[in-house]
């Protein structure tokens, strides 16, 4: 007979989500896993597979938690001025303890190796292509936008948000108002 689960999946989802977000997925062992999720490696890889199971469910549940200003923006019908407060919503969202970590996303994207494997890489990918795509609907409500204005600046737009992302765990509110006023200036 089966032994019954000792935890809660989705607590201890949520316990890796926040130390890949800190550490990465390349510099996060299934020790430190084990440790921060409060389960020992066996169960580690009866529920999950293994850490790369452990790091999509993660991305799963960072797709949930970020919802709260996706779903914002989704219904946003002020064009780029949607897209502008999605900065400042981003910078609010990021924040643990008053400091910025940035994004899970954009800091994993920054410190995994080019050969990592492709199926983190296709989830990482994916969540870029649903906020971009979110960019060019609200760009797409500007009087006179064409498709491949809104493609093109919503590639400016990615860039500038892995950016500021990469920034908020280092400048203070004021340069990071400025990054996101300057951004839009641009548009």
């Amino acid at each position: 007979m089966a032994r019954k689960k000792q935890y809660n999946e989705e607590e201890v989802i949520e316990k890796a989500t926040a130390l890949f977000w800190k550490n990465g997925y390349e510099a996060t062992t299934v020790r430190m896993l084990e440790k921060e999720m409060g389960i020992n490696q066996f169960s580690i890889y009866s529920s999950f597979g293994n850490k790369q199971g452990v790091f999509l469910e993660s991305i799963k549940a960072y797709k949930k938690r970020i919802r709260c200003i996706t779903e914002k923006l989704a219904r946003s019908n002020n064009g780029k001025e949607g897209i502008r407060q999605y900065f400042y919503d981003f910078l609010e969202f990021a924040k643990e303890d008053g400091k910025n970590k940035g994004c899970l996303v954009t800091n994993t994207v920054n410190e995994i190796n080019a050969d990592t494997d492709p199926l983190i890489m296709d989830q990482l990918m994916e969540f870029a292509n649903s906020i971009k795509q979110l960019f060019i609907d609200n760009l797409l409500q500007e009087e006179g936008k064409t498709e491949e204005e809104a493609k093109r600046q919503s590639n400016y737009l990615m860039n500038s948000l892995l950016g500021l992302s990469v920034s908020s765990k280092v400048f203070d509110q004021c340069q990071l108002k400025d990054t996101i006023e300057i951004t839009f200036l641009n548009l």
